[in-house]
């Protein structure tokens, strides 16, 4: 079995750490990156972030032919991207959608997910430790 695990990250998570820390928390993407490698250090942790939506897309089609699973933290694409809706509902593996924040205790615009019609789980709210996880529930539901 492809022991790959895309972890995904999508427009301005690359600010993690100093953007709105009192909604994001002090994690930065370096941090949350180790946290990902030593929660499943037998799999291999393809750990990207892009600002791009056609670079995410790049991912999840590749991810189609060389992965076993996706963690995706969307963040702004979540609500506006059926191009990335469209992508991952090629993805055959599980997939779990991670929110830093609790999406649904902001402002309504936040509150409808494209991405949640193709993931096996949503995870909101939890900080970092949400993607810890993430890739609990995408290793157990590959097992």
């Amino acid at each position: 079995m492809n022991k790959t695990i895309y972890v995904l990250n999508g427009p301005n998570l690359n600010r993690l750490g100093t953007r709105e820390p009192h909604i994001y928390g002090k994690a930065t993407l370096a941090d949350i990156e180790a946290i990902c490698r030593s929660e499943l250090p037998d799999w291999t942790i393809a750990f990207r972030q892009s600002n791009h939506e056609g670079e995410l897309i790049a991912w999840v089609h590749e991810a189609i032919a060389a992965g076993a699973g996706i963690v995706i933290n969307p963040a702004a694409y979540t609500f506006t991207s059926i191009a990335l809706l469209d992508a991952l509902k090629m993805f055959e593996g599980p997939i779990i959608e991670v929110h830093l924040s609790n999406i649904h205790r902001r402002e309504s615009y936040y509150h409808h997910s494209y991405v949640s019609k193709v993931a096996i789980g949503v995870i909101a709210g939890l900080g970092a430790d949400g993607y810890r996880f993430a890739l609990r529930a995408v290793s157990s539901a590959l097992a």
